[in-house]
Parts: C-alpha cells; sequence; structure tokens
C-alpha cells in the first residue's frame, strides 16, 4: 500500500484524529505519571501499580462498549440525519454506565483482596496492591460515565469537548498526586486519591454533555438500551477476550519475579499510550465510516478507512525508529532499579518493531466497529487470544522463556488480529449501510 502525500480524505481524517489523539493520550498519560511517581518510592510500589494497574485498567477497559457501540450508532444516526434518537441513545448511555460503574465498585471493593492474590500479589506487594485498588475503584463509576460521554461526542464529530475535560483531569490528578505522595507525604495511596478525584469532575462534565443532547426523552427505555447492550455484548467478548491475555501476562510475570513485573509495567504502559495513539486515527475511522454507511454511502466508507490505514502504518513507523533509539533511556525514566531496567531491555526490540503492525491492527478495528460488524471482531479476537497468545504465555512459564516469551506472545497476538482483520476488509460483507 503507497502513502500518497494528499488524499481528499486527509482533512477531515487530520480534523477528527488530532484531537482524539490528544483526549487518547490524556487517557494513560495519568498511567504513566503514577509510574514514574511511585516507581522512585521502589520496587515493591511498582509492583504493587502493576498488579493494581491490571485490575483497575481491565474493569473498565472491558466496558468500553460503552463508548465504540455508541459512537457506532450515534454515527450512523448522525449520518442519517435522525438527532434526536442520537439524543435519546446518549440518555440511555448514561443510564446504563452508571449502573455498571455502581455495581462494578461493589464488586471490587468486596473482592479486591482476592483479586490480588489470583494475579500473584503476595506479601508487602500484594498488601499494597490491595489498598490501592480499594481506593481507586471508587472512581470507577465516573470513568464509565467518561467513557458513555467520550462515545456520544465523537460520534456527532465533536472530538475537541471530551479531549478538553481529559485534559483538565489529567493535570488536576498529576497535580495531586505529587501534592498527596511527596508533599503531604501520603506515599502510594496518594496517587489512588488523586486519580479518584481527578475521575470525579471529569464524570461529572461527561454527564452535563450527555444529557445536554436533543431529545425527545431523557427517561431510561429498554428498548433504547437494547441496541447498545446487543452490540456492547460483543464487543464485551472481544475485549474481554483482549484484557484476559494482558491479565495472563501479569500473572505469568509475577511468578517470574518482580523485576519482570516491574519491566513489563513500564513497556506495557507504554505500550498501552502508543496503541492509543494509533487508535486516534481508528477513531475517525468509527465515526466517517460509520457516517458514511448511514448516509448510504458504502464507497465514500471504504476509500476514507484505505487512507486511514495507510497513514496508522506509517506513524506506527515512526514509532518504531524513536523506540529503537530511546531503548537505552526510557526505562530510567521510571524507575533506577538496575534489573527491571535490565529485563526491560530484553523485551525493547520486540516493543519498538511491532509498532507498524499495531497501526494496521487499530485502524482495521476502529473502521469495523464503525460499520457495526462487532460479531466478526468478537471471534476474530478470542482466536487471537486464546489461539496464539495464552499458549505462548504460559509456555513461557513452564518453560523458562520469562518475559521475552510473554512478549513473543503478544506480537503472535498482533499477528493473527492483522491477519483476520485484514481479511474482513478485503471482502464486502462490513459495508452494510444504513441506519
Amino acid at each position: 500500500m503507497t502513502l500518497r502525500l494528499h488524499s481528499p480524505h486527509d482533512r477531515e481524517i487530520l480534523a477528527l484524529a488530532v484531537p482524539a489523539l490528544g483526549a487518547l493520550a490524556a487517557e494513560p498519560l495519568y498511567v504513566l505519571a503514577d509510574t514514574a511517581m511511585v516507581g522512585h518510592l521502589g520496587t515493591p510500589e511498582l509492583a504493587a501499580l502493576a498488579i493494581a494497574g491490571t485490575l483497575l485498567t481491565g474493569s473498565f477497559t472491558l466496558f468500553n462498549f460503552l463508548t465504540y457501540g455508541t459512537t457506532a450508532q450515534v454515527a450512523r444516526l448522525h449520518g442519517a440525519g435522525r438527532q434526536r434518537e442520537a439524543g435519546q441513545l446518549a440518555a440511555q448511555a448514561l443510564w446504563l454506565s452508571t449502573a455498571i460503574g455502581l455495581a462494578l465498585m461493589v464488586v471490587i471493593l468486596v473482592l479486591s483482596g482476592p483479586l490480588v492474590t489470583l494475579i500473584g500479589g503476595e506479601g508487602r506487594t500484594g498488601d499494597l496492591a490491595t489498598g490501592y485498588l480499594r481506593v481507586a475503584s471508587l472512581g470507577l463509576p465516573f470513568a464509565l460515565i467518561a467513557l458513555a460521554g467520550q462515545g456520544f461526542l465523537r460520534g456527532v464529530s465533536d472530538l475537541r469537548t471530551p479531549l478538553v475535560i481529559l485534559v483538565i483531569a489529567n493535570l488536576v490528578n498529576v497535580a495531586l498526586g505529587l501534592f498527596l505522595i511527596y508533599g503531604v507525604g501520603i506515599g502510594f495511596i496518594g496517587s489512588a486519591i488523586s486519580t479518584v478525584i481527578a475521575q470525579a469532575g471529569m464524570g461529572a462534565a461527561f454527564a452535563l454533555a450527555l444529557l445536554g443532547a436533543p431529545a425527545t426523552s431523557r427517561r431510561p427505555a429498554l428498548e433504547r438500551i437494547r441496541p447498545l447492550l446487543r452490540i456492547g455484548g460483543e464487543i464485551f467478548v472481544r475485549t474481554a477476550s483482549l484484557y484476559a491475555s494482558f491479565l495472563v501476562a501479569s500473572a505469568v510475570l509475577a511468578r517470574v519475579g518482580e523485576d519482570s513485573l516491574g519491566a513489563h509495567q513500564i513497556a506495557f504502559q507504554l505500550f498501552v499510550f502508543l496503541a492509543l495513539v494509533l487508535d486516534s486515527v481508528a477513531i475517525a475511522g468509527q465515526v466517517m465510516v460509520g457516517r458514511a454507511l448511514g448516509a448510504g454511502d458504502a464507497a465514500s466508507a471504504r476509500a476514507a478507512a484505505r487512507r486511514m490505514i495507510e497513514l496508522s502504518v506509517a506513524v506506527g513507523a515512526v514509532f518504531a525508529v524513536v523506540l529503537l533509539g530511546l531503548g537505552g533511556v526510557l526505562p530510567h525514566a521510571f524507575t533506577s532499579d538496575s534489573r527491571v531496567i535490565d529485563r526491560a531491555g530484553e523485551i525493547w526490540p520486540l516493543f519498538a518493531l511491532m509498532q507498524p503492525f499495531n497501526g494496521a491492527v487499530f485502524a482495521l478495528d476502529g473502521i469495523l466497529i464503525g460499520a457495526g460488524d462487532t460479531r466478526f471482531l468478537m471471534w476474530g479476537m478470542l482466536l487471537a487470544s486464546l489461539g496464539a497468545f495464552a499458549p505462548l504465555a504460559l509456555l513461557s512459564l513452564e518453560l523458562g522463556w520469562g518475559i521475552v516469551g510473554v512478549w513473543c506472545g503478544l506480537l503472535a497476538l498482533i499477528a493473527v488480529r492483522l491477519a483476520t482483520c485484514g481479511a474482513r476488509f478485503r471482502g464486502t460483507r462490513w459495508a452494510v449501510v444504513g441506519a
């Protein structure tokens, strides 16, 4: 695929992707900031953050259908000119996200200890992770409302408002984190407190956006929630299988050693950060593909999608070059433990060289989500997670491959996703038109 210098879709892709890039980058920045602040408290604290962070990130990542499902359906309605129906869907997304968030908070509070043990946390590391998890779980309802709010605003092509809200929330989180951890001297748990406060303000802002959309009714209605649940169930299974892979990775490395788990935390959080940056083009794909198909223009949807894939692969290639050049520098920003830095160096080439493939995969993922082709994505992810990654990760523990074996498993997961999503895109079954 040749990257042309100009395309008729470039202007709109950039207009959507640039603010999406800022919003997506803001989301994991508070985790990266926490990793940097906590990493200098000590290796047990860094390992505890890896365990608690895996559980918390997974807790609301499993429900990212509140964003993706809402975006896909609102974009189609927006493209078909049915704005008040889109507003009704926004209200239903708010009620659904609030109910799920409260239930999830209770589950995490009750089961925090057993969940940490399941991941492999024990001793002081386990105690630290459990305390962090209990405090940080209070922010989950607000985090889920924020997911629904972002989904609606993306669907109506408003990506600037989410950017402003997320940037403010993350600045508050970093400032409070520094103050509580080092200024007041609360230490490790100060990171969790600052995150909850920032998420509360963020959730309130997105709730106002969801309730401000024009709609004939904002009352909870099962017939309006049902479409979200249908597409949400498929995205949930897709996301759950991906999250299960990350959970297995953390569980395996927790049993390999704290230095390997700490190195994984550093590389994996950077992996998530860069993946979300690449996903900014995928968000443009969700919006443009959904809107074009809603308006009945399958040809425009396919042409824009091809351009998004080209751009995303190019950005991934740039990331690969930069990461290879900074392999001896970046790990030192997160820890001073030489053992952790050595383990990070072992996987750094794999981490860097997978970035162009990540670019293609995330672009394809966004395109197919925008088209509502979530059933295919569900089965494709199950194949990649259970058929490719899980066996390699478990063999890594059994055969002593360590952190390198786990990251080879992640590379295999990306390869299977690229093969399946690429084959689907070359066909026509995903390009179904209509609201």
